[in-house]
């Protein structure tokens, strides 16, 4: 089942501060402050959302939360951010009614992440698809661009907006963005060039020293190091929790994403870069012959590098620093610039290239986001821009950003006023008219065209004659000395003449928020936001792609001599206009809040939190939205959260809901003043009585709480009971089955007996019958057999009689015939007959040699040595060479069938019997065990795995060796790596290697002739590996090692062969000292093992036991 949390459950403090009772300043911030301490930071005013900065990540903004509010009435949830933002989407989608999102509050409470909020759950519950999501993360990424090239570091916030932004997204019938317009309002690009002590320059310019690469910076020759660039403030340059470089990265994908071409981005990084260098010119003064002082460019490098950037010729941009050409119809006036019009010329540059620069990347910016289809679409505006500012010095920014606050509030109060009317006709409730302030007198006395602050400080500013800040004074002295919110030490009225609070340089305004106190500094030139038109032209003639557009008036062959507006006039213009935008949508408002000024987590400072529900008009909202009634709901989510509170509704109302209500008020009885019935909502008038309903609403849902219980422990005690008798009728049954079955069984078991006897019975009489006959049968067979047998065997001897008379027969006609061709031939012998019988002889008997030597051939072996004997004498010579030949092809044979590496060990096999045989008494017990290498396998090992890594070459030996020491002749394990280049020895619990020498320094080995595996490796004097002197080792695979060794040295051409040394007595260089090493016999006490002992500082004594 879905569980709900009504605004009304579970509160802490109140939800709604139009609910709040009693309704003062005090119980307005300790609401707040209550609220604010359970993280709770979202507080509603009617529709509209008080949200307060918490300064740290809260589980409040999840995936699961955005589903949590999707779709969802207002009130029906605990007051968040999402559920305005759930609110306008519905009212957008499904009404057809524009929206817009009003974030107002001052630096450092969260309006960036408001809207970011906001933008966010949009995009969560709006449809999906391809194009649907490009345009979901465009929209989204155009935040991070905008953030870097507009936000700052500020005493108040490390990521403050620092411009006025608004969003217009659009949608089609269905819901889905389509794209959408971004309008920006009064950069303060007066930061570019001086920032408050404790703040930075905007974020792109770290950025970019940051993140970008050495290549990157290279190309515009820029520098890592901020102290190198006049324009950057060293004392906040690094922010705690504020990545620069990882930002960069991000900003560079964000603008990739939006769709800036890669040529766009360069542009624009070169055009940073160009703001960084313009800050490094300074200027020197010269004087003319004529008297007058004019400035000249100090180091001209920088100029140079940024003339490179800009592709603009240096000799262009020195001269407009230095000239200023006046023209006036016709005619040309040049006139030169000192130091300080220099200095001027150069921040006025600075300021406007990088303001057009940002101006351009929003136009840029809505090119790729703007919606392609041409019609009508719905419109949902996100304002975020800068609240009401009110700071120790404010000047002529503080007066236009609280200017737009003033016409922020009075749309505010004309569009809630509006609503309320608007809701009371629409439900049919009687609507009296409520008293408010109306700041439009504020506002009158800054837009008014003839009187009003901005038109008298433009009509200074184009006024001839010398202007300044005082005579701008002077002027609104004499205008505005009796407007009643306009306060001036010099002005005519005479009750400020005497307040020392009121410097003379200043005036002060009583806004909606309070009072504000301006310097007077810096309105004329800020105003008139002047930059030369030597400056114009020579960017124009820059080669850069971008330079040309943000400076078209440069342009020659279109100079117009007209003056441009001036800052305040086009801020009033814009604002203008948005105001008439904002008049044609359905407003929701968030009020943002910050809680301290130390942007720490659980701090409430409630003097700082007061200063903003005053200024922000909080208090006033509440009285305006109480002055009808203070609570509305519909009659369906009412009725069914209080018709337990009347016997006639509860469980279930049958009738319209609006009866239901109806009945259910005249049960409790509450006065008719009270409330009153619209058309589709109940209109409550004081909060005590809401508060009376969900008291009476939270006694009764214990009551059924406790009904709920009584029947459910009935329940299960019935439950228990029916399940125990059922539990009883089956065991009774289950034994009753049981006794039966045992009961047949041992009947069965009875009956089984006395069957298995009587078959036996009849069993074994039935074989004594069978074998009574099969006896009687076995004596015929043998009576007759053997009665056959004597009549086959006299049959035999009567055929073979007659045939050795049939032979004897044949055997006399044979030698006959013989003895008569003897007869006969004796009259044709010749004397050479003699030679051709031998011949004939001898033919025939190497005819039945060689027959008889294929049937009795030896095995393929080449180790076996038979061989058959030989048959005569004469064959002796014959004999011998056939099985020489017969060896070595069997060998060749057995050779044919080996692999590579069986080739490798027999070589070495081989080679070992070369060296050892017959010269160490060890060789022999080796013979049968083959050369395996690596006995550790320590490439599949993962005990060794770092060892492994550390070696580059293949290993052809790995094993465990045992390392002498000198001074008590004991032996520590160590891992024994041989390659073909070196010889490494590692400990063998941490794998680390201990020493490293090349197979070069390796001068000789030392063996003993006995059965042990000591070896000395000698190392050759004066290289490199020979500083610890060499190594004594002992190892149960002393052959291989020693046989490879030798190999690898035969075989590598830049190195000679390794001599192994055989005897029982040799010396081993240990660092400075030569020892030597005796082998001696051991007798029965040393045991069967092989011992080392230190015999004193120059004799280490290694006893062998004797072999059987």
């Amino acid at each position: 089942m879905e569980v709900k949390t009504s605004l009304l459950d579970n509160m802490i403090g109140v939800g709604d501060m139009v609910l709040l009772e009693p309704l003062s300043e005090d119980s307005f911030l300790e609401n707040l402050r209550k609220r604010f301490d359970h993280s709770e930071i979202y507080t509603y005013i009617g529709s509209v959302v008080i949200s307060m900065n918490p300064y740290r990540s809260l589980p409040i903004f999840t995936p699961d939360k955005v589903e949590e509010y999707r779709n969802r009435n207002f009130y029906e949830l605990s007051p968040h951010i999402y559920a305005l933002a759930d609110e306008a989407y519905r009212s957008l989608r499904d009404q057809d009614k524009d929206q817009c999102i009003l974030i107002t509050g001052e630096s450092g409470a969260g309006k960036t992440e408001a809207s970011k909020l906001v933008m966010s759950y949009v995009a969560a519950v709006c449809g999906k698809g391809q194009e649907v999501n490009k345009v979901k993360e465009q929209l989204l990424q155009s935040n991070p661009v905008l953030e870097a090239f507009g936000n700052a570091k500020t005493v108040r916030n490390d990521n403050s907006s620092r411009f006025g932004k608004y969003m217009d997204i659009e949608f089609d019938f269905k819901g889905d963005p389509l794209g959408g317009v971004i309008s920006n309002y009064l950069l303060e690009k007066s930061r570019v060039v001086k920032q408050p002590r404790g703040e930075r320059n905007f974020h792109v310019f770290y950025q970019l020293l940051s993140g970008a690469s050495d290549d990157t910076l290279k190309k515009l020759k820029l520098e890592r190091d901020f102290s190198k660039y006049n324009y950057l403030s060293l004392d906040s340059a690094a922010v705690n929790g504020l990545d620069d470089a990882a930002n960069f990265r991000t900003v560079r994908n964000a603008m990739q994403i939006v769709g800036f071409m890669e040529d766009e981005v360069q542009s624009v990084l070169e055009l940073v870069a160009a703001v960084l260098k313009l800050g490094n010119i300074e200027f020197k003064p010269e004087s003319r012959c004529n008297g007058t002082d004019e400035s000249r460019v100090k180091d001209k490098n920088d100029l140079k590098e940024m003339c490179e950037l800009l592709g603009i010729e240096q000799s262009v941009l020195e001269r407009a620093f230095s000239y200023r050409t006046v023209e006036a119809k016709l005619e040309k006036v040049s006139t030169t610039l000192n130091v300080a019009q220099a200095y001027y010329a150069r921040d006025a540059l600075a300021k406007n290239l990088y303001s057009r620069l940002f101006t351009w990347l929003v136009s840029r910016i809505n090119e790729s986001i703007k919606a392609q289809a041409k019609t009508r679409h719905k419109v949902m505006g996100v304002l975020d821009i800068y609240g009401f500012e009110i700071f120790e010095d404010n000047s002529f920014e503080q007066f236009i950003i609280n200017y737009c606050n003033e016409k922020l509030q009075q749309i505010f109060i004309e569009l809630t006023l509006r609503e309320e009317q608007e809701e009371y006709v629409r439900e049919g409730i009687e609507w009296t008219n409520i008293e408010y302030f109306n700041n439009a007198i504020i506002c009158d006395l800054i837009e008014n065209n003839q009187n009003g602050i901005l038109a008298m400080l433009d009509e200074e500013c184009l006024r001839p004659g010398t202007v300044t800040d005082e005579t701008f004074l002077d002027k609104l002295n004499t205008i505005c000395a009796e407007h009643q919110h306009f306060e001036s030490r010099l002005s005519k009225n005479s009750k400020f003449l005497t307040d020392h609070s009121l410097p003379h340089s200043c005036f002060r305004i009583q806004h909606y928020a309070g009072k504000v106190l301006y310097r007077v500094e810096g309105f004329v030139d800020k105003n008139n936001d002047l930059l030369y038109r030597d400056l114009s032209q020579a960017m124009y003639k820059a080669n850069h792609s971008l330079i040309k557009q943000l400076f078209p008036e440069g342009n020659p062959a279109k100079v117009n001599l007209k003056r441009p507006p001036t800052a305040g006039t086009q801020f009033k213009t814009s604002v203008g206009t948005l105001m008439r935008n904002l008049q044609t949508k359905n407003p929701n408002y968030i009020r943002c809040i910050k809680p301290n000024d130390k942007k720490a987590s659980h701090i409430f400072t409630e003097s700082l939190v007061c200063h903003q529900v005053r200024y922000l008009g909080l208090m006033e909202n509440v009285r305006v939205r109480r002055a009808g009634y203070a609570f509305r709901q519909a009659y369906e989510p009412c009725l069914e959260r209080y018709k337990m509170l009347c016997k006639k509704t509860w469980p279930h109302w049958r009738g319209p809901a609006r009866e239901g209500v109806e009945v259910l008020m005249a049960d409790l009885q509450v006065p008719a003043e009270e409330f009153s019935y619209g058309r589709s909502k109940i209109f409550i008038r004081n909060p005590r009585t809401l508060f009376f309903l969900e008291e009476r609403r939270r006694q009764c849902l214990q009551d059924l709480a406790a009904l709920i219980q009584k029947i459910y422990r009935g329940w299960k005690c019935r439950s228990r009971f029916l399940l125990m008798k059922k539990s009883q009728v089956v065991v009774s049954a289950w034994y009753r089955r049981y006794a039966q079955q045992k009961k047949y069984k041992q009947v069965k078991s009875a009956t089984t007996v006395v069957q298995s006897y009587t078959r036996g019975w009849q069993a074994r009489k039935l074989l004594r019958e069978l074998k009574y006959q099969k006896r009687c049968e076995e004596a015929v067979t043998t009576i007759s057999a053997f009665w056959h047998g004597t009549q086959a065997r006299r049959e035999l001897r009567r055929l073979k009689e007659e045939a050795r008379r049939k032979h004897a027969v044949a055997v006399i006609w044979a030698f006959w015939q013989g003895l008569k061709v003897r007869r006969e031939y004796r009259k044709f012998f010749r004397a050479n007959a003699g030679k051709k019988i031998y011949e004939f002889t001898i033919q025939r008997i190497m005819q039945k040699y060689f027959l008889g030597l294929k049937s009795s051939m030896p095995s393929m072996s080449p180790i076996d040595r038979k061989w058959p004997a030989r048959p005569y004498r004469f064959l002796d010579g014959v004999h011998t060479e056939l099985r020489r030949i017969f060896h070595l092809w069997r060998c060749k044979k057995y050779r044919g069938q080996f692999t590579e590496e069986r080739k490798a060990v027999y070589e070495e096999k081989l080679e070992a019997s070369e060296i050892f045989k017959d010269k160490k008494a060890l060789y022999p017990s080796s013979v049968s065990q083959p050369f395996k290498g690596d006995y550790l396998e320590i490439s599949k090992n993962p005990k060794y795995q770092k060892l492994n890594s550390a070696v580059d070459e293949k290993v052809l030996l790995a094993d465990v060796v045992n390392k002498i020491n000198r001074a008590n002749g004991k032996g520590t394990a160590r891992i024994f790596l041989l390659t073909k280049k070196s010889v490494l020895l590692a400990d063998q619990k941490t794998g680390q290697v201990k020493a490293s020498v090349p197979l070069p320094d390796v001068a000789s080995v030392s063996v003993s002739t006995q059965s042990d595996g000591f070896f000395a490796l000698k190392l050759k004097e004066g290289s490199a590996s020979a500083v610890k002197g060499d190594f004594l080792l002992s190892s149960e695979h002393l052959i291989e090692i020693i046989t490879k060794l030798h190999r690898i040295g035969a075989t590598a051409a830049d190195r000679e062969q390794l001599n192994v040394d055989i005897s029982d007595e040799f010396l081993v260089q240990f660092k400075q000292d030569k020892v030597c090493v005796k082998f001696i016999q051991g007798g029965p006490k040393n045991g069967s093992s092989v011992s080392c002992k230190r015999k004193n500082n120059r004799l280490l004594e290694v006893s062998v036991p004797t072999t059987a």
